[in-house]
């Protein structure tokens, strides 16, 4: 599937959302190179933020509502999951969900 102009102007509405959330700020935090990987919750507003999005958008991908293609031309997926993977993956052991955030996780690794 060729992205579309509907694809475009979702990714302009992702885009806008993620800075309502504040998404600019919390990757900022995230790739600051004091961010603590191993050290880092899912319950951190930061992270939380990163994971969300990241999450919403794969689920976007997965339904194939949304190109996934241009999502890895857009979006560097696999360095995000990279940064807050770890707190998705405490997190999703914890509540012993193992959807939460797989679609981000899914997204990330498919991204060379």
């Amino acid at each position: 599937m060729a992205g579309t102009r509907e694809d475009a102007t979702l990714m302009l509405e992702l885009a806008k959302w993620g800075a309502m959330i504040g998404l600019p700020d919390a990757s900022r935090r995230i790739y600051s190179d004091d961010f603590d990987i191993e050290g880092a919750d899912a319950l951190d507003a930061d992270v939380q933020t990163v994971l969300v999005w990241h999450e919403t958008i794969g689920t976007l991908v997965k339904n194939m509502l949304l190109d996934r293609a241009l999502v890895y031309d857009w979006l560097w997926v696999a360095g995000s999951w990279d940064r807050v993977g770890p707190a998705a993956l405490a997190a999703r052991e914890k509540a012993g969900v193992p959807e939460l955030f797989a679609n981000f996780e899914v997204l990330a690794k498919g991204q060379s």
